[in-house]
């Protein structure tokens, strides 16, 4: 008897790839499709149903469609644009490891992303050089256990949720053994993207380690997070899961503290909290989305009146060298 696949993997799969059908599915101008076409062969296109629902047909600066939508500004050159912003290459430090931070370190585990977000600073990462691939992680297993100082697992990508439980199962009996470590952090946009990816396989692999689970999710518009993405992260928090989420501050999507405001509060609702707002890494192809520091602190000011600390981001940018993200202040 065959085995059966998980809905979220038959929902992955049938994701939009296609400019043409995510305009015809929004009912938008095809005018919008040459360039679209033309962005997505340098950065292809990726998007569940399931989050092109949440869109509003007929409105080319939807927040949502915004951060997917290839354009053609992505393909001009800009000053201080780079393919590797972070400069992260230079911090690996095994097969799929990347060192940066007293305490904890990331391991890379997958190339695949449910969704192809325009401004994602790894859209230009050498996956093929860096990454430890499913049946390629004990040099980084390795790496870990030798480091005694290392107390967080970090699992990054892609997106660590695209792999299947049995995987992740596999993945996190392997970090149990390394008896130094005690925190296995998550970031991930499934839960957000596709919370159909949350089922039980998936809680009991994060419950059943002894590795205490933190989950940072990413939202960065109060509007993708519809009643089905807010249960199923309150079904997490409810089992124990400690969740955070971190946005990414841009241009024409979230640079207004109305819209921030609303998704704090709409986050805590769901049982999250908010826990950093980064402007965006100067990834080639994304200049469109940056937000100047000037406006991003006059929006966090006005944050800071309207909302409890507790539910207040915190301003950050990351910068290659730096021993931990760097805070954005008023000087």
């Amino acid at each position: 008897m065959s085995r059966q696949v998980p809905r979220w993997q038959r929902e992955l799969a049938d994701a939009i790839r296609e400019p043409e059908q995510l305009l015809r599915e929004l009912g938008l101008d095809l005018a919008l499709l040459p360039a679209a076409q033309a962005a997505a062969s340098k950065f292809p296109l990726r998007v569940p149903r399931g989050f092109v629902a949440r869109m509003h047909r007929g409105v080319p600066d939807d927040p949502l469609l915004r951060q997917v939508l290839p354009l053609a500004l992505e393909l001009e050159s800009v000053s201080g644009f780079v393919a590797d912003p972070l400069d992260e290459q230079a911090t690996q430090a095994a097969p799929g490891v990347l060192h940066k931070y007293h305490g904890r370190a990331l391991l890379i585990v997958t190339n695949a992303c449910a969704v192809h977000c325009r401004y994602c600073f790894r859209r230009e990462f050498p996956y093929t050089e860096v990454w430890a691939g499913v049946n390629q992680w004990r040099p980084a297993l390795n790496y870990l256990a030798s480091d005694v100082s290392l107390r967080e697992i970090i699992l990054s990508g892609g997106d660590p949720l695209a792999l299947s439980n049995r995987r992740l199962g596999a993945l996190l009996a392997a970090l149990e053994s390394i008896p130094h470590l005690e925190r296995l952090r998550i970031h991930s946009r499934l839960p957000i993207i596709l919370p159909e990816r949350v089922d039980n396989g998936l809680l009991k692999v994060l419950l059943g380690s002894r590795l205490r689970p933190v989950l940072v999710v990413h939202a960065n518009h109060p509007q993708e997070i519809d009643t089905t993405v807010s249960q199923t992260l309150a079904w997490l928090a409810t089992a124990g899961v400690t969740l955070l989420n971190q946005s990414v501050l841009l241009r024409g999507v979230n640079d207004a503290a109305t819209t921030l405001a609303a998704l704090s509060e709409t986050l805590f609702t769901a049982r999250v909290l908010p826990y950093y707002l980064h402007l965006l890494d100067p990834v080639q192809g994304a200049a469109h989305f940056a937000v100047k520091e000037s406006v991003a602190l006059a929006i966090m000011n006005t944050l800071r009146q309207r909302l409890p600390g507790y539910l207040v981001p915190r301003l950050v940018r990351e910068q290659p060298g730096q021993l931990a993200k760097t805070l954005v202040e008023s000087r």
